[in-house]
């Protein structure tokens, strides 16, 4: 029984799941003219956008940068130690830019960028003035703006870009930045270079002053004094004076061998230092270069060249845009049109009375002993509606709002709806539905004709 039962059910899930799928179908297919109005008319409010919204032309340029040390000679330069030592290759090529962007975006570069495009403060809308009209704009009002720095994934690589309504605006703005950037990078590898060379040439002056000094202060004898001192130390072992002597030359020999290792040692220091110096001119006179390697020049647009509104972008988002309001304008109007619509149909519905015609009779002739009552909102065709008043339990009630009508319903037994989509007005419908709903009548077709 309770198998029976489990069956029914599923049987009842599966026809009211192929019933709401059949009526979303036939739905659409009933506004397919007010879908392909609504779908056309979002297509071309999107192209009419793409000829009457101001354009917009983005200015790119690449920075490559060079983390080595500012002589870029790290093979041969004996004391060049590239910026960030071993951790650089640890933490990879986007930590090590981070101070890059920041000085990109420092006022030490935008505020020069500022003044040399003339970038001021004017009217809100053009109208209403303020305090600050006529002032430069900030740093951080730029920086606000449709200007983009970024790092390239895994490279030493900047990309700089601006984009606003004048091209030759936005080739001169990112133009500017290239430019005062790489003389930013210029002036911090002058004053790198200077204060190494300087720090360098006071050790290596400091190491040679010790060295002069030691070369006069020098004292004792040198090691071939002793070849000749055989006899002398025969004599030391009978006499005391000849031990004396010897003992003396000893010590001054002891003296001067550690004058000749200080004296090696400094002169190696500074030969050393000295070398170093040489290098530190070099790369002074090298440090008028920059680390920045240009990659992609910014170049003045032409007039096609916009970046915004892209066509293919606006008729893409055009499509889909329109298919959206293409369904949502059908379903608005199927859930609040006038005329009766499938979303407002209840469950058993017969779509084709003459197609289904054999169901709908069976139904009705298995119940000869119930009444049944057809509330016609609009016309049976002729040939069917013969066939049913040959069934006695059947009774046929104009579908209106009288007390007749009511009358009528409170007799009645099952009921039998017959209606037409976009034809039966909607309210009407919706009334008589519910007071068979408060009569606790059954429902057991909607016929559509």
């Amino acid at each position: 029984m309770n198998q029976n039962l489990n069956y029914n059910e599923y049987n009842e899930q599966e026809e009211e799941l192929n019933t709401n799928i059949k009526n979303i179908i036939l739905a659409l297919w009933n506004r397919r003219f007010l879908m392909v109005k609504t779908f056309i008319i979002t297509l071309l409010i999107f192209i009419v956008l793409l000829f009457i919204l101001p354009k917009q032309w983005k200015v790119q340029a690449d920075l490559y940068i060079n983390k080595s040390n500012n002589s870029n000679l790290m093979d041969i330069n004996p004391y060049a130690i590239e910026e960030g030592g071993n951790m650089y290759g640890l933490l990879g090529a986007n930590n090590s830019l981070t101070n890059e962007l920041e000085i990109i975006q420092s006022p030490r570069v935008i505020d020069k960028v500022v003044r040399e495009n003339n970038l001021k403060y004017e009217k809100i809308f053009n109208i209403i003035p303020t305090r600050k009209v006529g002032e430069y704009w900030t740093t951080e009002k730029f920086l606000k703006k449709d200007v983009k720095f970024e790092n390239i994934k895994g490279t030493n690589i900047i990309s700089i870009s601006f984009r606003c309504k004048y091209p030759e605006k936005s080739y001169n703005i990112v133009q500017s930045i290239v430019k005062n950037y790489i003389a930013l990078h210029k002036e911090i590898n002058n004053d790198k270079s200077k204060s190494d060379k300087a720090i360098i040439e006071s050790e290596y002056n400091k190491a040679k002053t010790d060295l002069s000094k030691q070369l006069k202060s020098t004292v004792g004898i040198p090691a071939t004094s002793l070849t000749g001192s055989g006899n002398l130390t025969a004599m030391s072992a009978f006499s005391r004076s000849a031990q004396n002597a010897l003992a003396n030359l000893e010590s001054k020999f002891k003296e001067g061998e550690q004058a000749r290792i200080n004296v090696s040692e400094s002169a190696a220091k500074v030969s050393q230092l000295a070398t170093k110096l040489e290098w530190a001119n070099l790369v002074e006179e090298m440090s008028d270069s920059s680390k920045v390697i240009l990659l992609r020049s910014p170049y003045p647009l032409r007039a096609w060249e916009y970046d915004f509104p892209k066509p293919f972008t606006f008729i893409i988002l055009g499509i889909v845009f329109g298919i959206i309001t293409a369904i949502c304008s059908a379903i608005y109007k199927e859930f609040f049109d006038d005329k009766l619509t499938y979303a407002m149909l209840g469950k058993n519905i017969i779509y084709d009375l003459k197609k289904e015609y054999t169901k709908f009779s069976a139904a009705l002739l298995l119940s000869p002993k119930e009444k049944l009552s057809i509330v016609m909102f609009e016309e049976i065709p002729d040939n069917i509606l013969d066939k049913l008043r040959k069934i006695n339990n059947v009774e046929f009630i104009k579908a209106e709002i009288t007390p007749e009508f009511g009358q009528a319903l409170a007799n009645s037994g099952n009921i039998v709806l017959v209606v037409s989509i976009a034809k039966t007005p909607a309210e009407t419908y919706k009334l008589i539905k519910n007071k068979i709903s408060d009569m606790n009548k059954n429902i057991i077709f909607e016929v559509l004709v």
